[in-house]
């Protein structure tokens, strides 16, 4: 049994220790906000935070999630997350969407570990793929975002 907190509430899944967060977190607790892109750790469409921090969840296994706190893009309703999430949607950032949580995520954790960042150093520190090419929207929105900051 393996113990951990997602999204600020107390869970316990009974897997395979090796069985990576991203599947556990939807088979097994069905929070879908998290996708599948590559499997690999390299696009980022599975990030999220473990104890504060984004990683990538499809290539961690669940054994080094014990006793620490999960948050995935539903758990995250911090006024920075909001601000995140509103920039995303004024400027239309998404246009297929799927890499959006992941970006957000990753997002949010470099804000919070430098909040005095300047824009330019915060997309130059993105490091998600979007198939789509949505940059130029993503850089208007991190600029407005940190602007509003």
């Amino acid at each position: 049994m393996i113990s951990f907190q997602l999204n600020g509430e107390d869970q316990q899944v009974d897997v395979d220790s090796a069985k990576p967060i991203l599947w556990v977190l939807r088979e097994d607790l069905k929070q879908i906000g998290t996708k599948f892109g590559c499997g690999a750790g390299l696009c980022g469409a599975c990030t999220i935070h473990l104890d504060g921090s984004a990683i990538r969840s499809c290539v961690t296994p669940i054994q080094v999630a014990e006793g620490k706190n999960i948050t995935t893009v539903e758990g995250l309703k911090d006024e920075l997350g909001a601000k995140i999430k509103e920039g995303w949607n004024e400027m239309q950032v998404g246009q297929c969407g799927y890499c959006q949580t992941g970006q957000i995520m990753t997002l949010h954790s470099i804000l919070t570990r430098s909040p005095d960042i300047s824009a330019s150093d915060a997309c130059q520190q993105m490091n998600n793929i979007c198939r789509c090419g949505t940059y130029s929207r993503m850089r208007k929105a991190i600029t407005t975002i940190i602007d509003q900051t």
